[in-house]
């Protein structure tokens, strides 16, 4: 007898109902004095929004430190996309923080992407458009040789904060590192 193949089954969404039942979007309050706003979109390959995509984000705190236990600012925030696939943290600017190698790396929120359909975890990092001269010689940020590729990887200004949209595939596919 020759096996049947099984039929295929995505991954997710199970993200809302499992990972998401806590706020994680705020690591401090709006009103803070140093608090900034980053929001955007997750779309798909064809540019439509992603409705069921989770985002977890991992960051320094403004002098360039890692959480610690005890910490009052722990660097950590998930988010769910909503039904047009925005996401929104309220944070704070992290600082510069050493690479292995020693060398500054500039400002940055490292992400993770989790949507139906992936088996693995996508890893990307938003840089801030204000820090050129840090992101200049960011270790990460350069090794993307493409300026137009290393460009995704740059928030942009937006009217209250930061956004940074997040293309999973595409014309507008931003970079994501295998780690």
């Amino acid at each position: 007898m020759t096996p049947e193949p099984t039929p295929s089954q995505t991954v997710g969404p199970f993200f809302h109902d499992a990972l998401l039942a806590e706020d994680q979007t705020r690591l401090v309050n709006p009103d803070h004095p140093s608090a900034i706003r980053v929001s955007g979109t997750v779309c798909d390959g064809a540019g439509e929004p992603v409705p069921d995509a989770m985002l977890e984000i991992w960051q320094a705190d403004p002098e360039g430190r890692y959480a610690q236990p005890g910490d009052e600012f722990s660097g950590f925030g998930r988010c769910g996309t909503d039904a047009e696939g925005r996401f929104e943290f309220v944070t704070v600017k992290p600082g510069t923080v050493p690479s292995p190698d020693g060398r500054s790396q500039a400002p940055h929120i490292a992400v993770s992407v989790f949507a139906r359909g992936l088996l693995k975890r996508l890893v990307t990092r938003i840089y801030f458009p204000d820090e050129e001269e840090a992101n200049a010689s960011d270790p990460v940020l350069v090794s993307v040789e493409d300026p137009d590729f290393r460009a995704t990887l740059v928030a942009r200004a937006g009217e209250v904060g930061y956004v940074f949209d997040v293309c999973l595939q595409g014309e507008k596919q931003i970079i994501f590192f295998d780690v």
